[in-house]
């Protein structure tokens, strides 16, 4: 679907992340199933996105990552043990074992037997960008963690590791909300592995969140409790409907490879169903492309999630006017008589604003000797005649 000799873009956790957050998506779940490359196929359809990370930005997050992991990772060892474990004893003489294999399944499996060596050694193990599978609708997807460190309880936690400022202690909370939903879908592949482990290793359920301290470039951390942003990932994912069937219900010859015309790709894309709100903006690179779709349709979706949850079955703009109006609608239904008692209260509330203009338009005529105040009583007193001047 993706095209002949086209690699697969992998799928990553900040998209899983995206992905569990619209699970209605049917359109993001197979271009991200099938491997394809959302900006390339934005760019053809005449609808290219900004969305992802500057270089610069990428350079500065990648130089402090190798600040904080660097002489084996005692810097960040010492910050996983005063945050997450300070009863545990000092990590001097952490184990950093070797992860390299050949191909993500072989990495994989490197990094399931390095958790499992090291919850039976005891003792600190930093991994060091580890290699994790997670089942995703029937397709596999390979994550990366910045780093999992075993405790000496053999317990696993996960370590994220942002270039976003940490000021007085605290960071931005959009910033930290997204790096928690990304650290939970790391933490839900971390169960599977320890799932197949017995004893069966704890993951935690509190990471380590690694940033840059106030405007400086030394590291600060603290512990965010993920909890609830693992149990909504795992929620949304379990509701993904299956690649294959996503697949099966596409027209013949559905194909979204990049060097196709714009109308073909654009009658490819238009066959998968979309599910768009404001929130694509900041997690999708068909986004606008989507938009200026939902727009020509009259959606409501577009207008916000909790929008469209309070208008029911009103899924148009259209519908939402002509119930408010009177045309259509069961006077009955809670949401048709609230639209209609908006409605009046605003032509209310026009009327009394146009009243106001028209006197005011008067009172500065007479103000201005234009009209005779005598035979406009709407000018009202001298003093607003005084007041108008």
């Amino acid at each position: 679907m993706r095209g002949p000799d086209v690699p697969a873009r992998a799928l990553d956790a900040r998209a899983l992340a995206a992905l569990a957050a619209n699970p209605g998506c049917a359109r993001r779940a197979i271009l991200d199933g099938a491997g394809v490359d959302k900006a390339r196929l934005a760019s053809a359809l005449g609808a290219p996105s900004a969305f992802g990370q500057s270089q610069f930005a990428l350079t500065r997050g990648n130089a402090f990552e190798a600040k904080v992991k660097a002489d084996g990772g005692a810097e960040l060892l010492r910050l996983a043990h005063a945050r997450l474990d300070p009863g545990a004893a000092p990590p001097e003489g952490a184990a950093v074992p070797d992860l390299t294999a050949h191909g993500p399944e072989g990495r994989t499996a490197r990094t399931a037997l390095a958790l499992r060596e090291a919850a039976q050694a005891g003792g600190w193990t930093l991994l060091d960008h580890p290699m994790l599978a997670l089942d995703v609708a029937g397709s596999l997807a390979f994550l990366e963690p910045d780093a999992v460190v075993v405790h000496p309880d053999g317990s696993w936690s996960v370590v994220e590791i942002k270039s976003f400022p940490m000021l007085d202690g605290s960071a931005d909370p959009a910033k930290v909300g997204a790096a928690a939903r990304q650290a939970a879908v790391y933490v839900l592949a971390l169960e599977e592995v320890a799932a197949r482990l017995d004893p069966v290793p704890v993951v935690r359920h509190r990471i380590l969140l690694v940033c840059p301290k106030d405007f400086s470039n030394l590291p600060a951390a603290s512990a965010v409790d993920i909890r609830k942003q693992r149990a909504v990932t795992a929620r949304q994912l379990a509701r993904l409907t299956r690649i294959e069937e996503i697949a099966g219900s596409l027209p013949e010859g559905t194909c979204f490879a990049p060097d196709r015309s714009a109308e073909e790709l654009t009658a490819s894309v238009e066959a998968v169903p979309a599910t768009y709100a404001p929130e694509c903006l900041s997690a999708c690179e068909l986004a606008f492309h989507c938009r200026e779709r939902s727009r020509e349709e009259g959606a409501v979706t577009r207008l916000g999630r909790p929008l469209r949850a309070e208008l029911g079955g009103l899924t148009t703009v259209a519908d939402v006017l002509a119930a408010a109006h009177g045309e259509t609608g069961d006077p009955t239904d809670p949401t048709v008589t609230t639209l209609r008692r908006a409605a009046a209260l605003r032509a209310e509330a026009l009327r009394a604003v146009d009243g106001a203009a028209v006197r005011t338009e008067t009172l500065r005529a007479a103000a201005d000797g234009e009209v005779p105040e005598s035979t406009h009583p709407a000018a009202g007193t001298s003093a607003e005649v005084g007041l108008c001047r």
